[in-house]
């Protein structure tokens, strides 16, 4: 599927790498605060991933309808 000349399952691997990103900056910053950001950066990425499949999935519906 593409959106605005990107493929759509790109998108969010831009996102998820930009929250490991953060995350690494954060904890170099804090290093007391490892598990705290590690847990947060875990499940914002499942955020982001699971939103992907239902985007994926709700396309090739709307297509193979």
């Amino acid at each position: 599927m593409i959106a605005e000349g990107r493929p759509v399952e790109l998108l969010p691997v831009l996102g998820i790498g930009r929250i490991g990103g953060s995350a690494v900056e954060s904890i170099a910053r804090q290093p007391e605060a490892q598990g705290q950001i590690s847990g947060a950066m875990i499940l914002t990425a499942a955020f982001v991933e699971g939103a992907m499949l239902f985007a994926i999935v709700v396309g090739m519906m709307a297509v193979l309808k």
